[in-house]
């Protein structure tokens, strides 16, 4: 029996701050919504992460429905393998794990720069503490942690909120104007910005879906990762187009352009400085680096129960699938997660780098961009499985929800591969623009391989690929007897060979071992 995570320790409420620390809110607010702000959006960025928030709760009715079928530790890796294929939950597993690390070591190396205004040290000794402490608390035991990451996540969102209320309360021009709502004609639009900010905008709510990794940990398996995923986006919504909005208001509706400009990722506590005293300021420097450390330790935690996932299913090394005795906690994918970041920040620190807001924006926005074509995966493995085998969800679950939001999320990764080099700030042809786009081909060519590889070696692996390490029972048969279409009563359950046709559905596997 391979080993298990440890059951009901979690509520509802932690495994929604537990998403919103991994889509690190206050790191958007200060790397991303400054440019956007001086490029022109003006209310189309608030008004765009209202939209891109609604887009995301219909992902996740269907992404809550899935799960409360087969509520398992993978988050999305199992219900793309049940929806898609086996070769597919493979390859959205990999993209998952590349884009979750590319986006904390973006985090650490942003550590450096949210610690500078507050303490004269080098980066490395910044992302070294931020790295014990993720390491240390890897493998404990859940529920501490997720208390741990939803104190800071609570002290984020305080501070975000001071942060905003005060901008509202003190307004450029002493009232807030129409024109911070208003976007004006339509046909003055900027619809290559639009497409941009679109594509940016949804970039920033990667991480939110990780919500799901913590299926089997929780109180009630089929519906508090559900719930938690719903929580995270409404908050995660409120926070980025409510602050966002609050800026344009502390600026000015026509001066904020200029202001942004002027101003770049020091936006945010400009205005404060402006509005708090400095001891209020000096608070929200410290959340922007406490987000920082939070975003990497949940990270940590989502990419724990995905390789303990894939370990458990012998998908990777077995090892991996090992728990602690007295922790339930991953400890063998947490310690293995541990030592690849703090070897590739070794690496990083004998090559003589210097990471800043330049490096970190590019991990991050590479690692959120593979992200999305997970989600995407995810929503439309939810629109095929749903309706191929129906169940007790109604039609806005099992087919509205699931199509919108397979059509919009399409939308939004062509719009992110069109306008890659704008989201990395590199000119077109820019060596790391191709070798962010190279690395997430990479990842899907490697994630099929290794799928059709352990097809033709090891078949009964392949065969439990998404079923969260149940037994696969498989019946010898003669080689010149022809499958029987009816099992006789009685008769031992029989698992379709791979020759059948639709054998490697999960549901056909399951349905007929049960």
């Amino acid at each position: 029996m391979p080993e298990e995570l440890a059951p009901g320790r979690l509520g509802a409420a932690s495994v929604a701050f537990l998403g919103l620390a991994a889509a690190a809110p206050i790191v958007t607010l200060v790397t991303l919504v400054p440019p956007a702000l001086a490029a022109g959006a003006g209310p189309l960025l608030p008004l765009g992460f209202a939209g891109l928030a609604l887009t995301l709760l219909l992902f996740s009715c269907g992404y809550a429905a899935m799960g409360r079928r087969s509520p398992r530790a993978g988050a999305a890796y199992p219900q793309i393998a049940r929806g898609l294929g086996r070769p597919a939950g493979v390859t959205a597993a990999w993209l998952a794990i590349s884009g979750y690390q590319a986006i904390q070591f973006g985090l650490y190396a942003l550590a450096g720069v949210a610690a500078q205004p507050l303490l004269s040290v080098p980066w490395w000794m910044v992302a070294a503490a931020c790295w014990a402490l993720v390491a240390l608390c890897g493998p404990m035991r859940v529920e501490i942690a997720a208390g741990v990451v939803a104190l800071l996540a609570v002290g984020q969102v305080v501070v975000l909120a001071g942060l905003a209320a005060s901008n509202v309360l003190r307004p450029f021009g002493g009232r807030v104007t129409e024109a911070s709502i208003v976007l004006g004609e339509p046909g003055r639009i900027d619809r290559p910005l639009l497409g941009l900010l679109l594509a940016a905008g949804v970039l920033a709510f990667a991480g939110f879906e990780s919500a799901a990794a913590y299926a089997e940990e929780s109180r009630l398996p089929r519906r508090t990762a559900g719930l938690g995923g719903f929580g995270s986006v409404a908050l995660l919504g409120l926070l980025l187009g409510g602050v966002s909005w609050s800026l344009i208001v502390a600026a000015g509706p026509g001066r904020i352009a200029g202001v942004a400009r002027d101003r770049g990722t020091e936006l945010l506590f400009a205005m404060g400085e402006e509005r708090l005293l400095p001891w209020a300021v000096t608070l929200s420097r410290v959340a922007f680096l406490t987000g920082v450390l939070v975003g990497a330790l949940a990270l940590h935690h989502t990419i724990n129960r995905l390789v303990y996932a894939l370990g458990r299913e012998h998908v990777l090394p077995a090892v991996l699938g090992h728990t602690g005795r007295r922790t339930g906690a991953p400890r063998a994918a947490s310690v293995t997660q541990s030592l690849v970041a703090g070897a590739a920040m070794t690496g990083a620190y004998l090559a003589g780098a210097d990471p800043g807001l330049r490096t970190a924006r590019w991990l991050i926005v590479g690692g959120a961009l593979s992200v999305l074509l997970v989600l995407l995966m995810a929503s439309l493995a939810a629109l095929v499985h749903l309706n191929r085998v129906p169940a007790d969800e109604g039609a806005f679950v099992r087919f509205a929800a699931p199509f919108l939001s397979t059509v919009s999320l399409g939308v939004l990764t062509w719009l992110a591969v069109r306008d890659l080099p704008a989201l990395l700030a590199m000119p077109p042809g820019y060596p790391l623009v191709r070798a962010v786009a190279g690395a997430i081909v990479a990842g899907v060519v490697l994630g099929t391989a290794h799928a059709l590889l352990l097809r033709l070696t090891r078949p009964v692996v392949y065969a439990g690929i998404g079923l969260g390490g149940s037994a696969v029972v498989v019946t010898p048969q003669s080689p010149a007897a022809p499958a029987a279409p009816v099992a006789a009563i009685g008769a031992p359950p029989r698992i379709p060979r791979q020759r059948v046709p639709g054998a490697h559905r999960p549901e056909r596997v399951e349905r007929e071992a049960s």
